[in-house]
């Protein structure tokens, strides 16, 4: 581990795009050191905004933000204008309760100062959530929203809101408008793909989903006439490679990559789902094609957990029920899981080809995101940082399985395809944006992690966290947190900038 004088001078002469990198050039620091100054202003700014974010008139704040060219000036209007809301929901909040002729009246908190530091700096997304005790599960209460968070954007996502903010009806409204955006941007004869992204960060609606994933991975084209033509290539292209290279499977040189896919498939989630045999001859069919043809990586453990969430998503249109793991798969048209396949095989290539030095020899992608993940830790929360370090807790031991299945074995599989909406709506999602994703993700865990003082605690606890009963508004909250991260600490999204 580097000493604090070593990162300091390697962040100082880094001019690379990486996480830690700031926004705006800073002025030269003095010769003295000023770390203790700089939390204590991070503290000071954390107690000033604690509930600036909270439910308010101002839709997708966050996103307003990040639609503007990101200057301090476009910064600063907004968040005021969030701050102004946020005062005025509370005056409202006030009429509503006032207190009757019998009762006392409750002490209602001041609204907030707006900081007058540098508004980059964000509040973590952990101070705000409670506990969940591992030996209370049967009792879990559902977490509580981060109110450093806008809950705006939540709303949108369709995860489940306050009741007390947004009647069921209104959501309803809210849903089906964000549906008829989708509808509208996807029913031109040449599909705006900028805006498309845009419209999909804050979450894809399930009936264009399928449709939209495809167009955000780039394997359908965004012009409407060349996509039935362009399906029928690549499913064409796709059962070309099954004949002429799927009965080598038992040859002596594929046999060993083979066999692991066979073993590798049983252990995946949802069993219900991959446990019937046409779902295992599909995975298996797409994992070994991929690894014949991919010979720099072949088949890695862990890629085997990417086919699912494309599997899942795209055979949503071809089931009646809610969930994709009830359904029996073996009364789907055996054309339409044939096209299932193909779809599925190709948007996982296109995912892979980003990542794909993850799961090259010695896996270096992984190594370095570990790294890069620990570098961002230690400015982000270096109290988390230090504690990990003084129980010997190393980041490769919780976070390779955090970048090699991307969080797939941390969050139920819904949770996952929230996630990848955003992701694939991302210019980077899943090489780089990911990384401040698990940022966000480990510090949302800060209090758990210090209450921890036993090595084997700690790291059992990071390998197996309470998030069985998340949902989409617990992820809609981890990637708002993670934007504000890259905000603060790196550049803005790529297709937001003009």
């Amino acid at each position: 581990m580097a000493s604090d004088g070593a990162r300091k001078q390697f962040w100082k002469r880094s001019n690379s795009k990486v996480p830690g990198s700031l926004l705006k050039a800073t002025p030269k620091a003095p010769s003295t050191p000023v770390k203790a100054k700089r939390i204590s202003t991070f503290q000071e700014f954390e107690s000033n905004t604690s509930d600036a974010w909270d439910a308010g008139e101002d839709e997708d704040g966050l996103l307003a933000m990040a639609a503007e060219s990101l200057s301090s000036d476009v910064v600063m209007e907004t968040a005021n204008r969030v701050l102004r809301n946020h005062s005025q929901q509370q005056e409202r909040h006030k009429l509503q309760e006032a207190p009757g002729p019998e009762q006392k009246p409750k002490p209602v908190a001041e609204p907030p100062l707006v900081p007058s530091g540098d508004i980059r700096l964000v509040k973590s997304i952990s101070e705000s959530h409670t506990s969940c005790p591992a030996e209370s599960a049967s009792d879990t209460v559902p977490l509580q929203r981060s109110q450093s968070l806008p809950h705006s954007v939540t709303v949108a996502l369709g995860g489940t809101s306050d009741p007390s903010a947004l009647s069921s009806s209104a959501l309803s409204e809210r849903e089906a408008s964000r549906l008829d955006k989708f509808k509208q941007l996807l029913a031109g004869p040449h599909t705006d793909l900028e805006e498309l992204r845009k419209l999909s960060w804050s979450g894809i609606p399930k009936p264009v989903r399928p449709i939209t994933w495809k167009l955000l991975s780039g394997y359908l084209p965004a012009n409407v006439d060349r996509r039935p033509a362009t399906l029928q290539r690549k499913q064409k292209e796709y059962f070309a490679f099954i004949e002429h290279y799927y009965d080598s499977r038992n040859d002596d040189v594929h046999q060993d990559t083979y066999r692991q896919i066979h073993i590798d498939i049983p252990r995946m989630s949802p069993e219900a789902l991959i446990l019937q045999p046409k779902v295992t001859e599909i995975f298996e069919r797409i994992l070994f094609i991929w690894a014949i043809r991919h010979p720099a990586s072949g088949y890695v453990q862990g890629i085997n957990d990417l086919v699912t969430p494309f599997f899942v998503v795209f055979m949503c249109e071809h089931i009646e029920e809610e969930d994709v793991d009830a359904a029996d798969i073996s009364r789907v048209p055996a054309e339409v899981l044939r096209n299932v396949e193909a779809d599925t095989y190709w948007c996982m290539s296109k995912l892979l080809d980003g990542i794909q030095d993850n799961y090259t020899f010695a896996q270096p992608g992984i190594q370095m995101k570990v790294k890069m993940l620990e570098e961002l830790v230690s400015r982000i929360d270096e109290q988390v940082h230090r504690h990990l370090d003084q129980h010997e807790v190393r980041y490769l031991q919780f976070a390779f399985r955090w970048m090699n299945n991307l969080l797939m074995r941390e969050v139920p599989l819904h949770c996952t395809i929230r996630l990848w909406d955003t992701y694939q709506s991302e210019p980077e999602g899943f090489s780089h944006f990911h990384l401040y994703v698990c940022a966000a993700f480990l510090v949302r865990w800060r209090k758990e992690i210090l209450e921890e003082k036993d090595f084997q605690e700690l790291l059992l606890f990071l390998q197996n966290l309470p998030t069985a009963h998340w949902g989409d508004e617990d992820i809609s909250l981890l990637l708002a947190e993670a934007y504000r991260l890259k905000f603060a600490f790196a550049d803005a999204p790529n297709h937001y900038k003009k």
